[in-house]
Formats: structure tokens, sequence, C-alpha cells
């Protein structure tokens, strides 16, 4: 089993290295970039978390591969210019899970739990990348309602957040009203003040709201597609039902769940 993986993973990355053969490979293939494969990756790495919502095995396996083919379509675009490959990529994880677990690799005793003895590493190699703020290395490019979890997450860390969740439902009042006194100019500001405050209280109630939100997209997407065919058993056209109509229909599935 241990020669066929090794086998596999070689026979991977002579593919990619064959696609990307500036005389013989893919003409699509040669002409990626960082950049323009970026977008493939995020999108991979969803299709991986939607494999596991469905509890899919099978979708699971193949969307695994999608997303370990852009891993090693990255890695051998820094290969080709001399910056790594794809085994200095398997050996920097490697070094960081046992440095990360000196309580398994190592000869750490200490009796701190494992979260707490995982964050306080990752803060001290962040020090060490030269980081002077507790919110440095929150990507950019994460979703914007995961990375203000984990800004909420890195400040509460230095004891700025509510101490309980009254605080933060408190706050989402406030910024209701204020997007609705709001005028053009303050209205996107006072959104986002709002939606900010909303994670909060969510992630102190101790709810992921990125789970929260998924949930709730599945729900309504669930809805929405029970009422169009209500109306379409009854032969009507739902968008051109009055909104007290369409307000029936929702009524009524929500009565069947």
């Amino acid at each position: 089993m241990t020669q066929n993986r090794h086998q596999q993973i070689d026979r991977l990355l002579t593919i990619m290295a064959r696609l990307r053969d500036p005389q013989d490979g893919c003409e699509w293939d040669k002409e990626q970039t960082f950049a323009t494969i970026a977008p493939y990756t995020i999108e991979e790495a969803y299709e991986v978390a939607e494999a596991i919502a469905h509890d899919d095995l099978s979708s699971l396996r193949e969307e695994l591969g999608d997303l370990l083919l852009q891993v090693v379509f990255h890695a051998r675009m820094a290969e080709e210019l001399g910056h790594f490959a794809f085994g200095d990529v398997a050996a920097a994880i490697s070094d960081k899970l046992e440095a990360r677990h000196p309580h398994i690799f190592g000869d750490d005793v200490s009796d701190d739990a494992q979260i707490d003895r995982w964050e306080k590493l990752k803060a001290s190699e962040r020090v060490a990348k030269g980081a002077t703020s507790a919110i440095d290395g929150v990507a950019l490019s994460l979703p914007a309602l995961m990375r203000a979890e984990k800004l909420q997450k890195r400040a509460a860390r230095v004891g700025f957040d509510w101490p309980d969740p009254s605080g933060a439902a408190d706050k989402v009042h406030e910024e209701m009203q204020e997007l609705a006194e709001a005028g053009a100019a303050e209205r996107l500001e006072e959104a986002g003040d709002l939606l900010f405050a909303a994670v909060n209280l969510v992630r102190l109630n101790g709810i992921a709201p990125e789970d929260a939100l998924r949930a709730a997209n599945a729900k309504f997407e669930r809805r929405f597609r029970a009422m169009e065919t209500l109306s379409a058993q009854e032969n009507r056209d739902f968008a051109a039902l009055s909104l007290e109509e369409q307000e029936g229909y929702w009524q009524a599935v929500k009565r069947a769940e």
C-alpha cells in the first residue's frame, strides 16, 4: 500500500510536469499562473466541503483529488521558477505538524490543553515571522464572513471581547438603528458594522457563523423550491403572484416541514 501510494504521487507529479512542458504540454496548462489558478483552488476547497456536508464519500474522494491537483499545480509552477517543489511543500507541513505537537513528537509534558498549546505555538510562529499585532496573519483572501470571525477570535485572545452574548446582542440592535438612520454615503459602512456585530453575536453563542449561514441558505433554497413546486402544481406562475400570495405558499411550506 505504501509503495502504491508513493507511485501514485510520483505519477501525479509526472503528469503535471508533462502538462506544463514548454514544448509538448497542454496549451491551457502552460498559460496558467498562480493568480489564474487561485480561484480554482478556492472553488475546489468549497467543493470538498460540499461533499462532506452531503456525506458523499465517493464525491469526497474525487474532490480531494481535485484539491490535491491544485497543490501540485502551484508547486510545479514554483519549481519552474526555482523557488520550491512539491517535496518542499510536504516537508514544510510535516515540520510544522511536528513542531505544533511537541507532546507527540517531542518531550513536552505540560498540562496545557491541546487547543491552548496549538494557539501558543501558532502565536510564537507569527511573532517569528514579524507579526506585531494580535490580528496579523488573518488572510485578506478569506470570505468576509469567515475573516470577521477570525478577527474577532484573535481580538478575544487578548481580552477584547464581550463577556457574554448580551453585550453583542445590544450592539446588533444599536447597529440596526444606525443603519436605519444612515444617509446614502454612510449605508455601506453601517451595513458592514451590522453584519460584523451579527457575526460576533453568533460566535458568542458558540456557533460558527459560516455554518449557521450555510444552513440558513440551504433552508431558504429548500423552501423556495418547494414554493415554486406548489404554485406549479396549481398551474400558477409564481413570479406573477402578489407578495401576499407568495407569503401564503411560504407559510404552507413551513407548516409542511
